[in-house]
């Protein structure tokens, strides 16, 4: 049975867009709907112009209650009986209230090869640390931030000219490369770990 899938979204898409582009075929999913608490997200429109519905739960209403917001992201979502979720540049963190009944059904990307850099400035944070390996990791997403089993990772090889905005360009196209094969082998019952040396 294909699968259904729900991508959220705060931004362009980039990642989005790989995802949507790569469930074709005999692929085991297909995106259901893409959902941004962003209504000016540049995703948004490119998610449409290919099909797939869009909705949006901006989070400033909810002016802190997270709870609230959460039951409004289940409540739009829910007419596309979604069976995973990909968050794919979703910038807000999500509590146990909402990610406890998804474990196991939901996968973040995160630009480090984790558990190295949670959180944001992962770039920076590995050129400052002197790294000669940087890289993405795929993962179930659980309440701990940039926590959860680890699915997939590609690595990048760090150049001695590398600034932040360079690394991440790279980095950036390995995401794009191993999202999609990692969400292929996940909708089908794999939960092998994917590696993908530099």
């Amino acid at each position: 049975m294909t699968k259904r899938v729900a991508i959220f979204i705060s931004g362009g898409g980039s990642n989005m867009l790989r995802l949507i582009d790569s469930m074709t075929g005999d692929h085991p999913a297909r995106a259901c709907v893409v959902l941004s608490n962003t209504p000016t997200a540049g995703g948004l429109e490119k998610a449409e112009a290919r099909g797939i519905p869009t909705e949006v739960v901006r989070h400033q209403p909810f002016d802190g209650d997270r709870t609230a917001f959460e039951h409004a992201i289940e409540a739009a979502i829910s007419p596309y009986a979604p069976d995973i979720i990909c968050l794919a540049g979703f910038m807000r963190k999500l509590t146990a209230g909402f990610v406890d009944p998804w474990r196991g059904r939901m996968l973040n990307i995160h630009p480090s090869l984790l558990p190295k850099y949670r959180g944001l400035r992962t770039h920076a944070r590995a050129l400052e640390a002197g790294d000669r390996l940087h890289g993405c990791t795929v993962h179930e997403v659980t309440p701990a931030l940039d926590d959860g089993p680890v699915l997939g990772q590609a690595e990048v090889r760090v150049q001695d000219d590398d600034t932040a905005d360079t690394l991440a360009t790279r980095v950036l196209a390995r995401e794009h490369q191993l999202y999609p094969a990692v969400l292929a082998r996940f909708a089908a019952g794999n939960m092998d770990l994917l590696y993908l040396p530099a």
